[in-house]
């Protein structure tokens, strides 16, 4: 077991890991980008990567904090519902109304890898490919729908 102190350290290396692998890639649109930051121009709408003791995880959180709102831009990805399942090559969990970390309500749509952990670095490979295509690809996805958002920003 690690204390706070050695944990954070340990993510903090990790994250640092995988931004010195993924930064030379361009995004979508050529541009040099965050990877770990992303930003999508629309405040309520987060590109959120995880990696936690017994999983990792990687989302689209919509985290307005009027439902009604939050709502229509989950709807929203919905109808784009079909382009991003092709974007990404596979089916991901699409969550309505979710709790977060904090208990504040969200809507997500995420990926999870199980059974890999950030505090063990023989599993970093495996996270980093996890990781790594899929942030690419909803960067791909974002470059094309973004435009269906801008009303929300």
């Amino acid at each position: 077991m690690y204390s706070k102190e050695q944990a954070s350290q340990i993510r903090q290396e990790f994250w640092t890991v995988f931004g010195r692998y993924i930064s030379p890639q361009p995004s979508a649109d050529g541009l040099k980008i965050n990877w770990i930051n992303y930003k999508t121009g629309v405040r309520a709408i987060s590109f959120r990567m995880r990696a936690e003791n017994r999983s990792a995880s990687i989302a689209i959180e919509i985290n307005h904090p009027d439902e009604g709102i939050r709502m229509l831009i989950y709807e929203q990805f919905l109808e784009f519902r079909k382009v991003f399942t092709d974007t990404m090559n596979e089916e991901w969990d699409w969550e309505p109304e979710v709790r977060d970390e904090n208990g504040r309500t969200l809507a997500r749509i995420i990926k999870t890898l199980e059974g890999r952990s950030i505090y063990r670095k023989e599993d970093w490979p495996d996270l980093i490919s996890f990781f790594r295509p899929r942030i690419t690809q909803m960067d791909e996805f974002w470059s094309m729908a973004q435009y269906g958002f801008e009303l929300f920003k």
